[in-house]
């Protein structure tokens, strides 16, 4: 009997010197074989398929053995991988030609072949064919590869679940195992919407039959309750995990480090790192780009240049794109397009090719820095190295384009985004909008809202705001009303900007009363948090309004509310004050002794730069209160910064 890698190459040459026969088209003529049909990518458009009517017919059987079941599973292998989808097809059309019971071993390989295809829903559909076409009861096995298929998708992660249930529901046979578990928890874990409360079912009842769950198996948990902000939760779970005598690994560590960071807890951040080294789990690169990406979220790019040298000095891991991709991120959100430009520089010389993150975030900060030319310059660099544009990136660039009055050549760039296959989407039209507007032209705006609309897409906080600021800003305040309500009945929170616009036209058109119950309602609600922009929108309103007191309280609220006035809201005051000097100091050095009192020293501090700026010199025992609490937050950040050296992840790591 012939070995079964020998079958292979058996069947194979056997039907490259047999005819081909066409299941789709009768009437074609007979072909040579092509010997490499099955390195052909899913796109083939060929129908024929290379199999021989001679393989199949009339297989001799001895016992239990039917000579063709090896053919059969020589091809479903050989078709597999790479996928070659069309002569999968014709493969199951001829077993279903077939009338006779097949062997279980030939069908996952099919399977996952359609998952790796991104065809999930036809593995589905197999899985479910398997017993009343092919006489073929599904084991485990093949449940496996059909949850494996569909969690190959995003699309489809959704179904595996249901899918599972009814599987068990119609095939009492199956008896699932840990890799069907941890699948199913994979899926339910997955977002955007992941259904906690399920899951931890699910992991409850796994013991139930008989199984003992693994690291992948609290990992995928704890992951999914830290990335909802249950830090708490997936801390208690890990806690669990080692009672249960599971040693978590880097992939558990790194999901709450990642969460961790993004809080902006660093002495946690770094105790669970040194807790890490102790349990003999050494930093991965993983781990390393976790830590440097939470390091520059926050603006601590020192110590992430530093935590690189570490990495690679005492570990000898090389930074990949993740590494110099969050510094460049970082670099560029503090305004340090340069140095961003550097690191993009030394990543090239060393051989990492960027990636599309990378030109997203250094096209945008050159954008920022009013470097159009440079920008567009790196756009072109980018598509010569082969770098295929996608939606974020074409975003980028229309944003940029918009941003600095060229709505004609990013008008250009949404044909060409269009005639590419990549559709643009509501962020894309969002900045061409606000491009628009920002040229005075509302009636293109208005335009470009409605074509949104027309494309099919849904629009969000983001594109509100910028249609009421756009109407808002040129007076058309009822119009801007429409809109703020036709958002509301779509179940649309307001951000912040949309309030601020919203009640700043409402002031400038007269209406203070409205704006002001729309600022409460906007605190009440918890929509949003107001900043300085949306306080002197009112503070202008009720002062053209004669109604200086009810401003001077509102001011003590957002003193209050921790918000610092800026030099916008000091403006406003001494306008109001008919640029009375004693009163418009008497004013701001209040101000300054509340902030003082609560430790806003940065606030306090800004407000005294706004009176040496109005030749309004403070009284000696304010200079003394602020200068004061500086040399104090000196001494208080010196022992900060010599604490966070203590813990450092460099002497960590």
């Amino acid at each position: 009997m012939l070995r079964s890698d020998n079958l292979a190459f058996a069947a194979r040459r056997c039907f490259r010197n047999s005819k081909i026969q066409t299941f789709s088209s009768p009437s074609c003529t007979s072909t040579a074989a092509d010997p490499t049909a099955g390195e052909r990518s899913n796109d083939d458009t060929q129908s024929s398929k290379p199999l021989a009517d001679d393989l199949f017919r009339s297989p001799p059987r001895s016992g239990g053995y039917t000579q063709g079941d090896a053919t059969y599973l020589s091809l479903a292998r050989f078709y597999s991988n790479p996928p070659n989808i069309p002569a999968l097809r014709g493969l199951l059309d001829q077993m279903r030609s077939d009338p006779r019971p097949f062997p279980e071993r030939l069908f996952p390989p099919i399977l996952r072949a359609f998952g790796r295809a991104g065809l999930p829903l036809e593995a589905l559909r197999l899985f479910d064919e398997m017993l009343p076409s092919f006489q073929c009861i599904p084991s485990t096995f093949s449940l496996n590869s059909t949850l494996s298929s569909l969690l190959s998708s995003p699309n489809s992660s959704s179904l595996a679940f249901p899918f599972f249930r009814r599987a068990l529901r119609l095939h009492h046979s199956l008896n699932p195992n840990l890799l069907t578990f941890n699948l199913i928890l994979k899926s339910l874990c997955s977002p955007p919407s992941p259904s906690l409360s399920l899951a931890l079912h699910l992991f409850r009842s796994i013991p139930l039959r008989g199984l003992h769950p693994d690291a992948y198996t609290y990992s995928t948990l704890i992951a999914a309750l830290a990335r909802s902000g249950r830090l708490d939760d997936a801390f208690a779970l890990f806690d669990e995990m080692q009672l249960d005598g599971v040693a978590p690994n880097s992939v558990t560590f790194n999901s709450l480090l990642h969460t961790i960071l993004r809080t902006g807890d660093f002495r946690r951040a770094a105790n669970l790192t040194r807790y890490m080294l102790l349990k003999g789990c050494p930093p991965t690169l993983a781990t390393y780009n976790t830590l440097v990406h939470g390091l520059c979220r926050h603006g601590r790019l020192e110590e992430a240049l530093a935590l690189i040298d570490r990495m690679v000095l005492r570990n000898g891991l090389v930074p990949n794109e993740v590494t110099y991709g969050a510094l460049v991120d970082g670099f560029v959100k503090l305004g340090c397009v340069v140095d961003a430009q550097r690191v993009f520089d030394v990543m090239r010389e060393r051989g990492v090719r960027a990636n599309e993150f990378m030109y997203s975030a250094l096209i945008t900060g050159l954008f920022r820095c009013d470097c159009v030319e440079e920008a567009l310059r790196l756009w072109a660099v980018m598509v010569s190295e082969g770098v295929k544009p996608n939606e974020v990136l074409y975003t980028v660039l229309v944003d940029g384009l918009s941003r600095h009055g060229k709505v004609a050549e990013a008008e250009d760039v949404i044909a060409k985004m269009t005639a590419e296959g990549c559709n643009p989407n509501v962020r894309t039209f969002s900045a061409l909008m606000w491009g628009y507007f920002r040229a005075g032209n509302s009636h293109q705006a208005l335009a470009t809202w409605t074509k949104l609309a027309r494309l099919g897409c849904e629009p969000n906080k983001v594109s509100y705001s910028i249609l009421i600021n756009g109407l808002c800003e040129e007076g058309k305040v009822k119009e801007g009303m429409m809109v703020w309500k036709n958002m509301i009945s779509r179940g649309c929170t307001p951000d912040l900007m949309a309030y601020t616009a919203m009640i700043r036209g409402l002031c400038i058109s007269g209406r203070v009363d409205g704006g002001m119950r729309l600022f409460y309602d906007m605190m009440a609600s918890g929509d949003a948090e107001p900043d300085a922009v949306a306080y002197n929108a009112l503070f202008d309103g009720l002062i053209k309004a004669d109604r200086l007191i009810q401003a001077i309280d509102l001011l003590g609220s957002m003193v209050e509310r921790d918000c610092d006035p800026d030099e916008v809201t000091c403006n406003i005051f001494l306008k109001g004050l008919r640029w009375d000097e004693e009163k418009g100091r008497n004013l701001m050095e209040g101000m300054i002794v509340r902030m003082v009192k609560r430790g806003r020293i940065n606030g306090a501090a800004n407000i005294v730069l706004v009176m040496c700026k109005k030749y309004m010199s403070p009284k000696s025992t304010i200079w003394e209160k602020v200068v004061g609490m500086v040399c104090n937050m000196k001494e208080v950040r010196g022992e900060i910064d010599k604490t966070l050296g203590e813990i450092s992840f460099e002497n960590d790591l």
